[in-house]
């Protein structure tokens, strides 16, 4: 009798019911669309300031990718060839004609955007050779109808809106599920490493990268929680499986289908989850029927995004010896050479625009690795020991994968990896530590808050301070005096550069509310729990002593 007294039912552990104190507080089962709507409001203004702050095709490859989007959307899915006439050819409309002078000031860190003409100049052409030609449709199509409505460089910073508030909705949605555990007073800054600048840099603008992201942060969580939900009732999420299910299904075909190598970063993610989680729930993952309508759903997208990948060309042809470095070489000539510039791939995720051409000081770098080492050494050290086997591994992947990636194909394409593409798996190592924290470090659970307060708050310094050196750059060019911005500055954005310094300083601040005050809520929704539960206790221990 004393156990039934002393046990907390199944059904309350499994809703992480609160106690009447916490009624009015702000609950992700109770308040489920705040909790969606809060991050999504920040992470799409995020991404639209970075979206009007870019110049242009100032992102690595977004002319090849826009005007894919552009010629798509009209009915060209992949274009023709030409004979003397390198990649894919798409016919562009009237108003977008392509002058390669649009691209004056990349890689010329010193020259403004001031330099070039607008999309649709009389001076330039009404086709374009696109190397991303014959790449999947389906990201092209979701953020390429805006240029229906609009022309030149107006449609293209339309789709850039578009895919800043595709990338929000994933980012929001993760958001939503990783506090919807019973353990999750780490998870808000977790996430939040997700609103780093390169992150919204890439989600802003018109290239798959930013969508992959996005995609790959909402599969890291989703998966990670519908795990959960097999396992015992004390450890499942406030959110049902179903929607939970829902959600890493559109999360994953977005991901096998952003990229060629879509499906492998899938498997990979996928598979670090699951040496995260053990083999009992995904054993009784596997036994339950209803899995395997949404795991069929996935495999036809990772099947279609082979196919189309196997069909259409879109797998990088040979290389020549100049499009870049080692092309030929052997895979331990192509591993190696990648181990060794892993410090330079670190760099580029943490903050390396335009067209590799506008690093950051490197003391502002120190803002971001003082946040993430915060959280990564606290799960090292205070984890159990599966746990930090598992972001041991997961930190490994991060680092070789690439690596591999690279050796295998090194010999057609040559050393053409950058550090934004290792992003998905950089930010899965802050999602596993702050999960792992949640569940196995009860007796740091205090400092949860706290460091989601100061790690926030050193996200969003390092974001504004990248966020201003940028519009630095393009405004009067990266080596002109500060004073210049003001007296005479060469370039402006839509809206104004003061505008959208302002409004992301705004913005800025709105995410350290965010994830500090989601960080608060849930820690004091697993105080309220554990009281719940320790008062049938206490009363069944006190009539026990009587």
């Amino acid at each position: 009798m004393r156990d039934k007294l002393t046990r907390p039912s199944d059904r309350t552990l499994a809703r992480g019911a609160p106690d009447r104190g916490s009624a009015g507080r702000l609950q992700p089962e109770r308040h489920g669309a705040l909790w969606f709507l809060a991050p999504f409001a920040v992470f799409a203004l995020l991404g639209v300031l970075w979206s009007l702050a870019s110049p242009v095709f100032s992102v690595p490859d977004e002319n090849a990718h826009a005007l894919k989007a552009i010629a798509q959307v009209r009915g060209q899915v992949i274009g023709y060839t030409v004979p003397e006439v390198r990649h894919i050819v798409v016919d562009l409309p009237d108003g977008y004609e392509y002058d390669a002078q649009m691209g004056c000031f990349a890689n010329q860190p010193d020259t403004p955007a001031s330099c070039g003409v607008e999309l649709g100049d009389a001076s330039g052409l009404d086709w374009f050779n696109t190397w991303v030609g014959a790449y999947n449709p389906l990201y092209y199509y979701l953020v390429g109808w805006p240029s229906l409505l609009f022309d030149g460089n107006e449609a293209v910073y339309a789709m850039r809106i578009a895919s800043s508030l595709l990338g929000a909705a994933l980012l929001a949605w993760a958001f939503l599920v990783a506090s919807s555990g019973a353990r999750s007073r780490w998870m808000p800054l977790g996430i939040a490493f997700a609103a780093a600048p390169m992150c919204m840099f890439l989600i802003g603008a018109v290239n798959p990268n930013g969508t992959e992201i996005a995609a790959a942060v909402a599969v890291w969580v989703g998966t990670l929680r519908l795990l959960e939900t097999f396992r015992d009732a004390a450890e499942r999420p406030s959110i049902s499986r179903n929607q939970l299910w829902a959600g890493v299904t559109i999360a994953s075909i977005l991901l096998v289908t952003a990229r060629a190598l879509g499906p492998l970063w899938l498997v990979v993610v996928v598979a670090l989850c699951l040496l995260a989680s053990g083999w009992q729930p995904v054993r009784r993952m596997l036994s339950t029927a209803a899995s395997y309508w949404w795991l069929g759903a996935i495999a036809a997208g990772g099947v279609f995004s082979i196919g189309w990948t196997l069909s259409g060309g879109s797998l990088s042809s040979q290389a020549e010896a100049s499009d870049a470095l080692l092309v030929g070489a052997t895979f331990l000539r192509g591993f190696s050479h990648v181990v060794r510039i892993t410090p330079d791939y670190v760099q580029q995720a943490i903050g390396y625009f335009g067209w590799l051409d506008t690093p950051l000081p490197l003391w502002t770098y120190w803002l971001f690795i003082a946040a993430f080492a915060v959280l990564v050494v606290l799960a090292f050290t205070m984890a159990r020991r599966r746990s930090v086997v598992t972001l041991a591994v997961v930190t490994l992947a991060a680092l070789l994968v690439p690596a591999l990636v690279q050796g295998y194909s090194v010999h057609q394409t040559g050393i053409i990896w950058q550090g934004r593409y290792g992003l998905f798996l950089y930010l899965g190592i802050t999602i596993v530590a702050a999960w792992v924290l949640s569940k196995d470090a009860p007796a740091i659970g205090f400092l949860a808050p706290r460091a989601a307060w100061i790690g926030s708050a050193l996200l969003a310094c390092y974001g504004l301070l990248a966020f201003g050196l940028v519009m630095v750059r393009y405004v009067i060019g990266a080596q002109s005096p500060l004073g210049q911005m003001l007296s005479d500055p060469r370039w402006q954005p839509p809206l104004g550069w003061p505008m959208l310094v302002g409004a992301y300083a705004v913005a800025s601040l709105a995410l350290v509310v965010l994830v500090g005050g989601a960080s608060h809520l849930l820690a004091r929704r697993e105080h309220d729990l554990d009281a719940s539960v320790a008062t049938p206790v206490a009363v069944a221990e006190e009539s026990a002593r009587g």
